[in-house]
């Protein structure tokens, strides 16, 4: 690349991909501006972007990926604003990012993946906003996001999810919306507290898969999910308290395969479920009386392989489902009195 080195800018996209032998980019030292894209992707000798470091602009996204010897990505110390997407993953020695400690938005999505050094985000600590979506997810050496501290808004989906040694969200502490979906799921993550200033999530909540966690504290301020909110299959979750500021979604609830979950206390007050309403195979549940207040369900009901559930007296104010009402597999349910308010049920169990 020696001969590029009176380069300052590109009007287009710039690729550098494939090169078996390259090990820097010091012939791009001059370069200030890219008006399209830039890829650095599969050039398995590369070891510094620091011949990128005169860059100051990038009109499209920012695509740094599968670049085996890469250990960061000092060199783009230059760029504060990348109006596209933005993702860094697959590689493999890749311990740090730094090099984007002065970006502070992403107007695209940001992807965090496959990077199975990174241990901090610590060089993301300028970043205020992500206008898509964020994901961070298979970085299996990831031990906190403290980096995402300053970051106040994610446009679209937040995904954290399959970081194996991931113990908490504490920097995700001004995190104050989510425009779409949140999805958590890591297996070593122990609650929520990360989430502590977030007020709205604009569709579903989900809250799968995380092995070792054992409430749902952290999620105080939040007062709406206008989807779905799914709490599912955390085989060590035995509260449900954390959500004492939350009182409407705007979809359905869905409580299934909590193996240690006992009762459903800690819940918020919830007089109505627009959507469907799922507790199944949550094998310890005995009670349901965390859903006391609810007077409506607007879609089908399902209470399935709760094998302890003794009693249904937390449905005692349930009024209405727009659905079917499925109610089996109790082992030791002798009573279906918690229902005796019940005056309509939409159609039979299909």
């Amino acid at each position: 690349m020696t001969g590029l080195s009176a380069l300052t800018s590109v009007g287009g996209n710039l690729t550098i991909t494939g090169n078996a032998l390259l090990t820097n980019l010091t012939a791009l030292s001059a370069l200030s501006l890219v008006g399209g894209d830039l890829q650095v992707q599969s050039n398995p000798a590369l070891t510094s972007l620091a011949g990128l470091s005169g860059l100051t602009s990038i009109g499209g996204f920012l695509t740094i990926s599968s670049n085996v010897a890469l250990p960061n990505l000092t060199g783009l110390s230059g760029l504060i604003t990348i109006p596209g997407y933005v993702s860094i993953g697959s590689n493999s020695v890749m311990t740090s990012l730094a090099g984007l400690s002065a970006l502070t938005s992403v107007g695209g999505y940001l992807r965090i993946s496959y990077s199975p050094a990174l241990t901090n985000l610590t060089a993301l600590s300028g970043l205020t906003s992500v206008v898509g979506f964020l994901s961070i997810n298979n970085n299996v050496a990831l031990t906190n996001l403290t980096g995402l501290s300053t970051l106040t808004t994610v446009g679209d989906n937040l995904e954290i999810k399959e970081n194996t040694v991931l113990t908490n969200l504490a920097g995700l502490s001004a995190l104050t919306s989510v425009g779409s979906y949140v999805t958590i799921k890591n297996n070593a993550l122990t609650n929520l507290s990360g989430l502590s200033a977030l007020t709205s999530v604009g569709s579903h909540v989900t809250i799968q898969s995380n092995l070792v966690m054992t409430s749902l504290t952290g999620l105080s301020a939040l007062t709406s999910i206008g989807g779905n909110f799914f709490i599912q299959s955390n085989s060590a979750l035995t509260s449900l308290a954390g959500l004492p500021t939350l009182t409407s979604i705007g979809g359905g609830l869905f409580i299934t395969y909590n193996v240690a979950l006992t009762s459903l206390t800690g819940l918020p007050a919830f007089t109505s479920i627009p959507g469907d309403l799922q507790i199944n195979n949550n094998s310890a549940l005995t009670s349901l009386s965390g859903l006391s207040a609810l007077t409506s369900v607007g879609g089908y009901a399902e209470i399935f392989a709760n094998y302890a559930l003794t009693s249904l007296s937390g449905l005692s104010a349930l009024t209405s489902f727009g659905g079917y009402l499925n109610i089996g597999s109790t082992d030791v349910l002798t009573s279906l009195a918690g229902l005796s308010a019940l005056t309509s049920v939409g159609h039979t169990f299909p």
